[in-house]
């Protein structure tokens, strides 16, 4: 192989997407690990806390909260739905529907919150706390980087 070839497939430690992935698939599995106890994934924790959070949401409210597209997002609420966490309801606009949490939602909700908040001080005790915020928030700025993953024109291809 060429060397010129060879710079050009060397991507190691250079792709900021794998770089994310592999740490959001390692704090999931940790996360996912403490609050395994209650029956919960960390996506569906944070669903519920949206819900908790929002009151009633319409659904591609919830999948803009959630940094999620739609079929992700409608694959998640499935399990909670079935498990009478949440109910997906009409919204005010018979054409588009709602989640909102139930108590039996609320309940798990209360549950599992200890369990996340111990997981989350044990990583800000060995990540460190300030650490900790800057990457949420260097995370957060990644969501307006001005990128639309989601647009329904397919224009982020082209973006």
């Amino acid at each position: 192989m060429a060397a010129h070839q060879k710079r050009l497939n060397d991507i190691d430690g250079l792709c900021n997407c794998l770089a994310a992935r592999q740490a959001s698939r390692y704090l999931t599995a940790v996360y996912d690990q403490a609050l395994s106890p209650v029956e919960l994934r960390i996506t569906q924790f944070s669903i519920l806390y949206k819900l908790v959070k929002n009151g009633p949401l319409v659904i591609g409210e919830l999948a803009s909260k959630m940094a999620m597209d739609r079929t992700t997002l409608s694959s998640n609420l499935k399990p909670l739905e079935r498990d009478g966490l949440v109910n997906i309801v009409p919204g005010e606009d018979r054409r588009v529907k709602q989640a909102m949490i139930t108590k039996a939602g609320l309940a798990r909700y209360r549950m599992a919150l200890p369990l996340w908040s111990g997981v989350q001080a044990k990583f800000e005790g060995t990540y460190g706390k300030q650490p900790a915020a800057e990457l949420r928030n260097a995370l957060r700025t990644v969501l307006n980087s001005g990128f639309e993953p989601w647009a329904e024109s397919g224009s982020a291809a082209s973006a």
